[in-house]
């Protein structure tokens, strides 16, 4: 189980009519929102991974420390959610090394794990891959093996898998998918579990897990749980359906997710089966 620690005015999907330097302007429901998932993780009993946000971090300190003292795994998403093959490397190091020694500062715990916003890491920015194995991090989970406009990786490794970086091996975690009539469908989680009808999202689920056997990812951000945010004009009919289709559905049918399969955080799912690739894979980031 894993979220993103990040608001609705940081989405990609948004990006063209809010700015980062209007991020301030917008009321956040960051807090209440995570706070929210906190209690039911709490309810059912399962850790997760949380990826946060170095600008959500900056601004909300306790609330790292919160989702660390209440047991969870802390990760880094990144320090300000823009997509990373729209980045040169210079700045993406930049910005990964304050993220990770801003939250580790907070949280006094070793960052290890890492998410790209959007899922970013795409062909065009595997050298992220190598900045990441440099800058100390054991783990990421952010290459989709689909096709999609703005991120993904067809036909990369489905299950866990070291990369061959020029730094040294990195283990990436990729984002589920399922096949369903020869097509490899996302079913990790976020827009998909909110668009999908949940008998569809719970039996792509089942069957990228093997019946929860095989360890797999799901995803969700805080402001999916809130169908009462702030709604945001300008944005394109095809932005405004993947953002805000059905954000009241989501809590209820993450509460059926909860008791339909066993969750714990990525590490615990890494130490709890093999690697597949014993021999590391090349994506060609040099």
């Amino acid at each position: 189980m894993t979220v993103d620690v990040e608001d609705y005015f940081h989405v990609a999907a948004l990006a063209k009519v809010i700015s980062p330097d209007q991020w301030e302007q917008w009321p956040s429901t960051v807090e209440r929102n995570t706070r929210c998932l906190l209690d039911l993780f709490d309810t059912a009993q399962i850790k997760a991974t949380f990826f946060i946000l170095g600008w959500v971090a900056e601004r909300y300190p306790h609330l790292v420390r919160e989702i660390n003292t209440r047991g969870h795994e802390i990760a880094s998403h990144g320090y300000s959610h823009q997509l990373i093959y729209k980045q040169t490397p210079a700045i993406f190091r930049e910005e990964t090394i304050r993220s990770k020694q801003l939250i580790e500062d907070i949280a006094q715990v070793p960052v290890l794990g890492y998410r790209a916003a959007s899922y970013s890491i795409t062909r065009d920015s595997l050298w992220a891959l190598d900045i990441l194995a440099e800058l100390g991090f054991t783990w990421d989970s952010s290459i989709f093996p689909v096709y999609h406009d703005r991120y993904g990786i067809p036909n990369s490794p489905t299950s866990p898998y070291q990369v061959e970086t020029a730094n040294g091996a990195l283990i990436e975690f990729p984002l589920t998918t399922a096949k369903l009539f020869g097509y490899q469908m996302p079913a990790a989680g976020g827009g998909y579990f909110r668009l999908y009808p949940y008998a569809l999202s719970r039996a792509l689920f089942q069957r990228a897990t093997n019946a929860g056997q095989t360890p797999a990812i799901f995803y969700l951000h805080p402001w999916e749980i809130d169908p009462d945010q702030p709604r945001v004009s300008g944005a394109s009919l095809l932005s405004r359906f993947r953002h805000y289709n059905n954000l009241e559905k989501c809590l209820p049918r993450l509460q059926k997710l909860l008791k339909e399969f066993p969750f714990g955080t990525v590490s615990e799912s890494l130490q709890s089966t093999a690697v597949l690739e014993t021999t590391p894979v090349r994506l060609c980031t040099a």
